[in-house]
C-alpha cells in the first residue's frame, strides 16, 4: 500500500494567553512532577468527523477562543518553567500563553483509512515547533487545530509532561471541550495542591525501587525501532488467562506475555538483568486522597525485575507474578518512599536500559472529549524519543 501523502498549510503560530487577568505567582511542582524521566513533551493527536450542525462554524476559531476561556481555570500553563537551587523546577505564573498553531491540509479522513498506529504522515499532522531539549523558559503546550478536506478536523497537541499526566490533561481537555460548547467553566475545579506531595522533614527510602536503579544508559530513536500494530481479541485474551491463576487482571497478562516475546526477540545475554517498568495511578493510594480535581502528575512507575533466563524460559505465570507483585506494592508509604528517593537522589530518571516501559491507557477514555463536533473518532500518542 502506497503511503499516504498530503500537502499541510500551517499559519504562525501564536500566544494564546489567559481571557482575563490571572495570578501572578511561583508555583511549587512535587518531585512527581519534577523527575528526570518526565522532563519531555508528549505529542497527541485525535481524529473528528464533519458534523452538519456545525456547518458554518470553523473549529479552530472555536477552539482559540475556549482556550483562552479555560486557561483563566488552568492559568499555570500560560506560565514557564524556571529552574531553582539544585536543579529543582517551578512553575512562574506570567500568563504569557500557550502556542496555537491554525492549518488546512488537502486529504480526508477517509483516506487515512481504518486508523492504526503508526498512522500514515504523522509528522504531517503535528508541527513540533518546541525544541525537545528545552522544556525550561518556553511554552508548556502546544495546540494545533487542522482543517481537513471533507471538513472534518485534527486536533493536535504537544504537552509539557512535567505539568500533568494523561489524566490530568483529559480533565483539561474535557474543560476545553465543555467552555467550546458554551459552558461558562469547568464541571471539575481543578485542583493545584502540589505542596501535598512534598518529601518528608527525614527523607526515608523504605522499599526497592528496581525503577531508579542508575544503570549505564545508551541512547535509540524511535527511527531505530520497528513499529506494529497487535490487537488481541476475546479469543486471543481467553487463550493466555488460561496460562495463569483464575481471575488475573487483563493488563497483567497480556504484559506478560509482551515481556517474554520482547526479551526472547532482542536475543539478550541470559543472565542480563531486564526490567518491566509500568505506571500506575495512586490518587486513592495516598492518605488522604489526592482531592477530586488535582491535574498534577499523580503516577508512579512500578517495576518488576529479573533475568532474561526466566523471563523467557519460565512459564507465563511466572511474569504475570512478578507484575502483579509490583502492582499490588503500592501504597501510601511506598509513594512516600518514592517522593523520598526523589529528593535524595536528585529525581532521577527511570531506568530504560533492558526495559519494557508499557502504560495502559484503555481506560482513559481520550475519545470521548467532545468539542462540539462529536466525540472522536480516533486518537493516539505519537512516537517519542526512547532510551534503553
Amino acid at each position: 500500500m502506497a503511503a499516504l501523502k498530503f500537502k499541510v498549510r500551517r499559519q504562525e503560530a501564536v500566544l494564546v494567553a489567559p481571557s482575563l487577568p490571572t495570578p501572578r505567582e511561583i508555583l511549587y511542582l512535587s518531585n512527581i512532577d519534577d523527575q528526570a524521566g518526565l522532563r519531555f513533551h508528549i505529542p497527541f493527536v485525535q481524529f473528528y468527523k464533519h458534523n452538519i450542525l456545525k456547518e458554518y462554524q470553523d473549529p479552530a476559531k472555536v477552539i482559540r477562543e475556549a482556550l483562552g476561556k479555560v486557561l483563566v481555570h488552568y492559568y499555570p500553563f500560560a506560565g514557564r518553567l524556571r529552574e531553582a537551587a539544585a536543579g529543582k523546577l517551578l512553575v512562574e505564573c506570567t500568563g504569557e500563553g500557550v502556542l496555537f498553531v491554525e492549518a488546512d491540509a488537502d486529504v480526508t479522513l477517509a483516506e487515512f483509512g481504518n486508523v492504526q498506529p503508526p498512522i500514515p504522515g504523522f509528522d504531517d499532522l503535528l508541527h513540533d515547533i518546541l525544541s525537545p531539549q528545552t522544556v525550561i523558559n518556553s511554552p508548556l503546550l502546544l495546540i494545533q487545530v487542522m482543517r481537513l478536506k471533507c471538513k472534518g478536523f485534527i486536533f493536535a497537541l504537544l504537552l509539557n509532561h512535567i505539568m500533568t499526566d494523561s489524566k490530568g490533561l483529559i480533565q483539561f481537555l474535557t474543560a476545553l471541550g465543555e467552555i467550546a460548547m458554551g459552558a461558562s467553566g469547568p464541571s471539575i475545579p481543578p485542583v493545584w495542591e502540589r505542596e501535598m506531595l512534598k518529601p518528608r522533614l527525614k527523607p526515608s527510602i523504605n522499599f526497592p525501587h528496581y525503577e531508579y536503579d542508575q544503570v549505564p544508559r545508551q541512547i535509540m530513536t524511535a527511527n531505530e525501532m520497528s513499529h506494529a500494530s497487535f490487537f488481541f481479541g476475546p479469543k486471543e485474551i481467553a487463550s493466555l488467562k488460561r496460562q495463569v491463576p483464575q481471575k488475573t487482571p487483563t493488563f497483567e497478562v497480556l504484559s506478560g506475555c509482551l515481556w517474554r516475546v520482547r526479551t526472547r526477540a532482542l536475543n539478550m545475554a541470559a543472565d542480563k538483568e531486564v526490567r518491566f517498568i509500568f505506571p500506575i495511578d495512586v490518587c486513592s493510594k495516598f492518605e488522604p486522597p489526592l482531592p477530586h480535581g488535582y491535574y498534577g502528575n499523580s503516577f508512579t512507575f512500578a517495576s518488576a525485575k529479573t533475568t532474561v533466563r526466566e523471563v523467557a524460559n519460565k512459564p507465563l505465570s511466572y511474569a504475570v507474578e512478578l507484575i502483579n507483585r509490583a502492582k499490588t506494592m503500592v501504597n501510601n508509604e511506598y509513594m512516600k518512599s518514592v517522593i523520598d528517593l526523589m529528593e535524595v537522589k536528585g529525581r532521577p530518571h527511570i531506568t530504560l536500559l533492558r526495559s519494557f516501559v508499557v502504560s495502559d491507557m484503555t481506560k482513559l477514555r481520550f475519545g470521548d472529549v467532545d468539542f462540539g463536533w462529536g466525540k472522536a473518532v480516533y486518537g493516539v500518542v505519537g512516537l517519542l524519543k526512547v532510551e534503553g
